[in-house]
This record gives structure tokens, C-alpha cells and sequence, in this order.
């Protein structure tokens, strides 16, 4: 089988790299990414030169480059996304030109070329707020933030090449993942990074909004699992119950690297900031997933894995 990622200089692109290449060697892999801010090549350093791995530098908006990519792969999976919702606030139109073109452009080639599975990395954020219950896969989208509205926009125009053209897509939607290789733009790598070179975290309002914290390779495994058994034309939620109030996750990494409460910035609340993210995953645990990692261990993990890589992170803060 000769799978095309997208984004697999990413963070969790990168991260499914290294789990699939593991669990099937005689397998091939295709990455194309363009290398933005967020990609690196670092992420894929140790297996660069393995035969059964390719790297091509492209934009996924640019049709030529991705019919060649594509060639002769029997599957795509899109990690390929701007994804920092601070950014997508302060500016929205890149988010939209590779989040929603992107994914159109890669639509288009999948059509053209009759690729038989393509499955769309999406999120939780798609569905917006929730102060009580669950988000389900039927749910319908509320996206607040720009990068989420990309997103959402996204899951759409997939739904439509399914219905209208019978393009084999299926669409993932996870709570936040967190793991090795994260952009330390994001709030876990973000306070860890900070802490280790002794500056305060900064906390968003008074830190009461809640996130499901979901380890990397939990993701991976279940991102594995819906491209082998997933019905086409679905949608699956992936979550890990881990609910956490972001005042008590940055208490948690205080603990954990021996500081005190006096490390906490309190920053003013960014516009628009979802209050809630909650998923009802019982649709992929039908399948056979359910989360291995927990949050204390995942959590663990991850401050481990920062401070065992400074040289990684220092050159990108």
C-alpha cells in the first residue's frame, strides 16, 4: 500500500509518520509539505533515508505538484492545515487559502485520479461551544474562530465531493492533542518551553475554559484504525475524556517541573475563546478504539520529551 500524507512535517502529521512506518515497514509513505513555520523536517530526521519514505516540498494548493505526489498512491490522508487559532484572529486569509483551497485542490486530484480512500484530519473546534453534554458526530457545525470556520468549511466541501461526485472520503474530528514534535505555539509545549527557560506562562482570562486533552499517538492509532474499517462518507469524533479546566492543566506542569503558582501571567482572554469542547466518541470505540495513554502519563511523557530536545525547540521560539 503507498499512502500520501499531507503536512507530515507537522505535529501530528510527523507523529503518524513514525507510527505507521513502524507498525507496517513494507508499506510506503509519500509527505508533501511546504515546509510553512509549523513544518519541519526535523520531525522526520531518523527515518529521511528510509526506502519505503519520500519527502516532496509543495504547497497542497498547487494542482500540479499534488497530481504528482499522488501518483500511483492508493490513499491520502490531509494533515496539511494552519491551525493557531491566535493567528487565524490576527490574520485569516492563509488559513483559508490551505484550509479550505488546500483541501479543495486535493479534492479535485482524488476525483481526477479515482483515489480509493481519502481521509480529512479535522477538529473538535468545528462544532464551537458546548457548555453541558456532548459534541456527535451529528451535531451541526458552529465554528467560532476563523481557523475553525476554515476548517469546518472544509469538513463541507469533503461532504459534498462524497455526495456529489462519490469522492471515498471520511473525516476525523479530535479534541487536542498533545505529544512530542508540538509547535511550542500551542499551550502544553508552550508553558513546558517557558518554564524550562525559567519565563511565565501565560494564562488566557482566569483559565476556566475546559479542553479534552487527547495523547498524539492515541490519535494516531485511531486515525490508523478508521482508514482500515471507517464507512466512507462518515464522520468520526476522536476523544479521551479528559476533560481539564486550562487553569488546572497549568498547575499540573507547574507540579510536575517543581515551580509555584507565581509563574502564572494571567493575559487578557482572547476574542471569541470557546468556553467548552466535549466529544461523544461512541461511534469509533464501536469500531474497537478507546484511548490508551492517559492524561498523567501523556502528560509526563510530553515534559520529558521537552527537556530531553531543547536544541529542537530553542531554534524554533
Amino acid at each position: 500500500m503507498k499512502i500520501l500524507i499531507t503536512g507530515g512535517c507537522g505535529f501530528i502529521g510527523s507523529n503518524f509518520i513514525h507510527y505507521f512506518l513502524k507498525k507496517y515497514p513494507k508499506d510506503s509513505l509519500i509527505n508533501l509539505d511546504n515546509l510553512s513555520y509549523a513544518g519541519n523536517l526535523e520531525n522526520l530526521k531518523d527515518i529521511e533515508n528510509s526506502p519505503n519514505y519520500r519527502f516532496i516540498k509543495g504547497d497542497i494548493c498547487d494542482k500540479r505538484i499534488v497530481e504528482e505526489a499522488v501518483d500511483g498512491c492508493d490513499m491520502v490522508i490531509n494533515f496539511a492545515a494552519e491551525s493557531h487559532v491566535d493567528r487565524s484572529i490576527e490574520e485569516a486569509k492563509p488559513f483559508i487559502q490551505t484550509n479550505v483551497y488546500g483541501t479543495f485542490t486535493l479534492l479535485e486530484v482524488a476525483k481526477k485520479y479515482n483515489i480509493p480512500r481519502f481521509i480529512q484530519i479535522s477538529t473538535d473546534e468545528c462544532y464551537g461551544s458546548v457548555k453541558k453534554g456532548s459534541f456527535s458526530e451529528g451535531s451541526p457545525p458552529k465554528p467560532n474562530s476563523p481557523y475553525a470556520a476554515s476548517k469546518a468549511a472544509a469538513d463541507l466541501l469533503c461532504r459534498s465531493f462524497y455526495k456529489t461526485y462519490g469522492v471515498p472520503i471520511i473525516i476525523t474530528r479530535s479534541s487536542n492533542n498533545f505529544g512530542p514534535f508540538q509547535y511550542p505555539e500551542k499551550l502544553i509545549p508552550l508553558f513546558v518551553t517557558n518554564l524550562l527557560e525559567d519565563k511565565k506562562v501565560p494564562l488566557y482570562g482566569k483559565g476556566k475554559n475546559i479542553r479534552d486533552w487527547l495523547y498524539v499517538e492515541d490519535n494516531c492509532k485511531a486515525i490508523d484504525l478508521i482508514l482500515m474499517k471507517g464507512k466512507l462518507g462518515e464522520i468520526y469524533n476522536i476523544g479521551a475524556g479528559n476533560e481539564i479546566t486550562n487553569l488546572s492543566i497549568t498547575k499540573t506542569i507547574l507540579k510536575k517541573m517543581g515551580r509555584g503558582r507565581e509563574m502564572i501571567e494571567f493575559v487578557k482572554d482572547r476574542p471569541g475563546h470557546d468556553f467548552r469542547y466535549s466529544l461523544d466518541i461512541t461511534k469509533i470505540r464501536k469500531l474497537g478504539w478507546k484511548p490508551e495513554v492517559s492524561f498523567e502519563e501523556g502528560i509526563e511523557k510530553t515534559i520529558s520529551w521537552y527537556q530531553k530536545n531543547i536544541d529542537w525547540w530553542r531554534k524554533l521560539k
